[in-house]
């Protein structure tokens, strides 16, 4: 029997590279035809007049059902992805960890044990590679053969998860042939020892202090040291959660000179700022991430970067945490510093909209959100063009994007498994009607559908960091 078949009609379909008046005509779980479609027998009809057809969004740095120490992230991948769903994000790509002592394999696997029978929409993950057990490319080809070609590297958190630069290079060099994506969170761990040291030693224990112990000039620098290695290793580079207007800048000339370094920021970068630090502690201790937030002027920085091209992602690093679980510390017994306060953000629901906003306000054009928040993951993170794309034979991963649609981003509103909203009160005004997942609406007006759990692990081939 043939598959059902749906057209979206009379909508403007948005690209990376254009707009223009089109149908979309799905079946099954693909898109067939993009362009004028005539009657379809039995089709089920959707009338997208004036709404916006895009892409599913790709977001490629979450971190669902993830352990820190005695507390857990708040989203598992079935809360997880239903919140992205609402949001009009079709793909995820979570960062699986290989602790010190185990195995990439073995990091994998507890992965795909969290998010099997869960996801309602397709997802992907990274390799957290925190020591390397084996030949670097060994890794790399293991990982690969599993569809997993990119790679996470921390230059911080010395205790648990930072390696050496010794190990970034080989890494870089091992991942270089195959096209493999290095990843790299960038904050140089001695300067931030030092501040945390000597704002401790002062009393300085409330979560104000965690911003100044992160200061923008150690991730300004630790992203001009990840250049280099990149660039001796003649490897793509890309720069997660990327926070200030400094790191911007190390991102901007390296790409001027030709180095193929990419750089993703997230909402909270581009509005929130640190003065959120000046509330009471436990109101304070719910913004704690890491990168910080920074002063209000960096964000205007990476809005001008997004707008310029310097910027080529926008991603979430969602990672939330309850009141209750922000209270408990990352110790289970409380926190008596900001050092022990779990750190992370919602996000992975609010972003298509948020960044729409911009487009709104004239910032970026439609094809610059397009870009940002579907396409470009996509392309460097080898899902395309099943993902990213609305095209002949890809994925049927669509969002119906009302531009008039309001609702606000309050933690009630939301289905973010966290019982706060860093944009408590704030109204967008834009935010999908219908989003599809290869074919199946997975939300409405932005509540999901209900329906069995069929989101897919993707395996991923080298993206096309090269080309980019």
């Amino acid at each position: 029997m043939e598959p059902r078949a749906m057209v979206i009609r009379g909508g403007e379909v948005v690209s990376s590279e254009g707009a223009g008046r089109a149908d979309v005509l799905i079946r099954g779980e693909r898109i067939e035809a993009v362009g004028a479609v005539g009657h379809v027998a039995d089709a089920e009809v959707v009338d997208a007049g004036g709404q916006l057809v895009i892409p599913g969004g790709v977001d490629v740095h979450t971190h669902f059902d993830m352990d820190a120490g005695a507390v857990r992230s708040a989203d598992d991948f079935a809360t997880g992805t239903i919140a992205a769903a609402c949001g009009g994000t079709t793909t995820v790509v979570d960062f699986a960890t290989a602790y010190r002592g185990e195995t990439a394999a073995e990091g994998l696997a507890a992965w795909h044990a969290k998010a099997a029978g869960k996801a309602v929409v397709d997802y992907g993950f990274h390799m957290t590679l925190t020591d390397l057990r084996r030949p670097a490319g060994d890794v790399v080809a293991e990982m690969g053969e599993a569809g997993v070609t990119s790679f996470k590297l921390y230059m911080t958190y010395r205790d648990r998860l930072m390696v050496s630069d010794d190990t970034i290079a080989e890494i870089m060099r091992a991942a270089e042939p195959s096209g493999a994506l290095v990843c790299l969170h960038c904050e140089d761990d001695n300067t931030l020892e030092d501040r945390r040291r000597r704002a401790l030693a002062a009393g300085r224990t409330a979560p104000r202090w965690h911003a100044w112990s992160r200061p923008p000039g150690a991730e300004a620098s630790a992203v001009a040291r990840a250049v280099r290695m990149a660039e001796d290793a003649g490897a793509p580079l890309y720069v997660v959660h990327l926070s200030s207007g400094p790191a911007l800048e190390e991102v901007r000339r390296a790409r001027e000179r030709g180095v193929a370094v990419f750089a993703e920021t997230c909402p909270q970068y581009l509005y929130l700022s640190a003065e959120r630090y000046e509330e009471a502690p436990a109101a304070a201790a719910r913004y704690v991430c890491a990168p910080p937030l920074r002063d209000p002027h960096h964000a205007e920085e990476l809005w001008e970067g997004l707008r310029a091209g310097h910027l080529q992602v926008v991603a979430t690093d969602h990672c939330p945490f309850t009141a209750g679980d922000r209270a408990r510390g990352l110790g289970g017994s409380g926190w008596d510093d900001f050092t022990g306060i779990p750190g992370g953000l919602p996000g992975v629901e609010t972003r298509l909209a948020l960044i729409y906003q911009k487009v709104a306000e004239g910032l970026l054009t439609r094809q610059q959100w397009v870009g940002l928040c579907c396409t470009t993951p996509a392309k460097l993170f080898g899902l395309h063009p099943a993902k990213g794309e609305l095209a002949p034979g890809a994925d049927a991963d669509v969002v119906v994007f009302d531009p008039a649609l309001e609702l606000p981003l309050n933690a009630a509103r939301l289905h973010m498994n966290v019982d706060y909203s860093p944009y408590e009160g704030v109204v967008v005004r834009g935010w999908p009607s219908l989003v599809l997942s290869r074919g199946r609406a997975v939300a409405r007006a932005g509540q999901p559908v209900s329906g069995p759990a069929e989101g897919r692990f993707l395996r991923r081939q080298a993206g096309a960091a090269h080309d980019l």
